[in-house]
């Protein structure tokens, strides 16, 4: 999808959600056709003409200013990822790199290392479109074994809606699922060019009805940190906390710890899976002579 294209839809998604109470105008009673505002009210907001927004949601090739692109982040209510999502879909194409959408993602030995030391708490390093690029035994235990698959399923995008055990796996699936997509969707507007990211999409986009109709959404978020509750088959229910760390050398990377607060039944449940993963493995028979 070009820029313009993604642009265009993304303004549409975001009207849409806008009531007119919530942009402080006279609502009309419940006569309108469409959800949200209508065109002219957030040219009216923004302080351009209707002509000029109207091309732009039209997709029209367009040079935005910033001035303007600020001034649409506040009429549409925007908060600060939505707002670096719209500034990244209206950079010229020019000024964007293609090749770092497709060159490797090697993780660190220092990282790696880090990865090791965490050895009693689940964590592992996401890359560009959720790539599992290294996880921690304690990681592979409470989600799957991404080392065990194929370079192309170590995706936690795939995994979310690809293997049926993450359907049962987390206690509310369908919010996790959906955060996800609006994470790859920030992504998407960060490496618009990305072949490998818009194979994802076209295959999800196919197979999986959630996926389409999330995904056509438009929303974008960047999660740092909160809660997860997991149905674990092996110890059963808990709790994570979690924090995601932007790695400063490499911005398309971030680190992922899942930790249990101190004390409670989670915190039991993780160190049962912590021994658990220590289990030596049971001894196998001699083929009989």
């Amino acid at each position: 999808m070009d820029r313009n294209t993604a642009l265009a839809e993304f303004l549409r998604s975001r009207r849409a959600r806008i009531t007119p109470r919530q942009a402080g105008l006279p609502d009309d009673g419940g006569s309108r056709r469409v959800p949200g505002l209508r065109r002219e009210e957030i040219a009216q907001l923004a302080g351009v003409s209707v002509d000029y927004y109207v091309r732009l949601e039209r997709g029209r090739r367009l040079n935005v200013s910033e001035t303007v692109l600020d001034a649409l982040s506040r009429a549409l209510r925007l908060d600060p990822v939505e707002r670096t999502h719209l500034f990244q879909l209206a950079k010229p194409a020019a000024s964007r790199p293609r090749r770092a959408a497709t060159r490797p993602q090697p993780v660190r030995p220092g990282l790696r290392d880090l990865l090791r030391i965490l050895d009693h708490t689940p964590a592992l390093v996401l890359g560009r479109r959720l790539d599992v690029l290294a996880s921690n035994r304690m990681a592979r235990a409470l989600l799957t074994d991404f080392d065990a698959l194929p370079h192309r399923e170590r995706n936690l995008v795939r995994f979310m809606f690809r293997d049926e055990t993450a359907r049962s796996l987390y206690a509310h699936w369908d919010t996790h699922a959906r955060d996800i997509v609006a994470s790859l969707r920030r992504d998407a507007g960060r490496h618009p060019h990305d072949p490998l990211l818009a194979e994802l999409v076209g295959e999800l986009s196919v197979q999986d009805e959630d996926f389409r109709r999330w995904w056509a959404g438009q929303d974008v978020h960047r999660h740092t940190h909160g809660s997860k509750h997991f149905h674990h088959p092996i110890v059963g229910p808990l709790t994570l906390n979690y924090e995601s760390l932007t790695l400063p050398a490499d911005p398309d990377q971030r680190l992922s710890v899942y930790t249990a607060e101190a004390g409670t039944g989670s915190e039991e449940a993780l160190a049962l899976l912590d021994a658990w993963t220590r289990r030596p493995e049971p001894a196998q028979p001699e083929p009989s002579r």
